[in-house]
């Protein structure tokens, strides 16, 4: 095992232990996956994988639903890199992904690296398919927000908000927002997947 291979072991095995009791589509099961998406895309298009490996790991270790509204992520990500000896150019080049990386940010983040672009591609898929439906739903629980409301139409934008509300709002548009063509691949894909089971859904709720 070489430096960087250690330091990532490292890092994820901290960012496991912080983040253990964060739910609501955010834990560290969306990490795992976020990571994993992000090698997937860096082995098929290049890129420094070392800085892609870290600012997966990274982009959510002090997500603001679970820090008092503070968005934490890129100070803690200097704090956890810093400690394992990390030089300074690769962690100011993984903050700044993780500072850059949110949807709500989107217009006023600053343009993002290659290795930032395949990141906040991954972060982005996990919002689709199987896993965003129920990643919405369960956030929905979370926090209260009901999936549907009898009677609201869930493409009106000015509408109560609800989960199923929240595919038109956020989840249907990511797809044009996605940089890598393989991450454009799948999302095709997993957001034909939600468009039918939101069809399916209202059907049922008609019946």
């Amino acid at each position: 095992m070489n430096h960087s291979e250690t330091i990532i072991r490292r890092v994820a095995d901290i960012v496991n232990q912080r983040m253990a009791d964060q739910q609501a589509g955010h834990g560290i099961d969306h990490v795992r996956r976020v990571h994993r998406t992000a090698c997937d895309i860096q082995q098929q298009i290049g890129g420094d994988r070392t800085i892609v490996e870290l600012a997966a790991l990274l982009h959510d270790v002090g997500d603001a639903k679970f820090h008092d509204g503070k968005e934490r992520s890129a100070e803690f990500s200097r704090e956890i890199l810093a400690g394992e000896g990390v030089d300074q150019p690769t962690i100011d080049h993984v903050a700044h992904i993780v500072d850059n990386l949110s949807f709500r940010k989107h217009e006023t983040a600053e343009e993002l690296s290659a290795e930032g672009k395949i990141v906040q591609d991954a972060d982005r898929l996990d919002a689709l398919g199987a896993i965003g439906i129920v990643r919405t739903i369960e956030y929905g629980a979370t926090v209260g927000q009901p999936f549907h409301i009898a009677g609201n139409d869930p493409s009106n934008l000015n509408g109560p908000k609800t989960g199923a509300g929240h595919f038109y709002q956020k989840l249907f548009r990511l797809r044009e927002m996605l940089h890598t063509e393989p991450a454009r691949q799948i999302a095709a894909d997993r957001e034909q997947f939600m468009k039918t089971f939101l069809d399916q859904f209202m059907s049922e709720m008609a019946d």
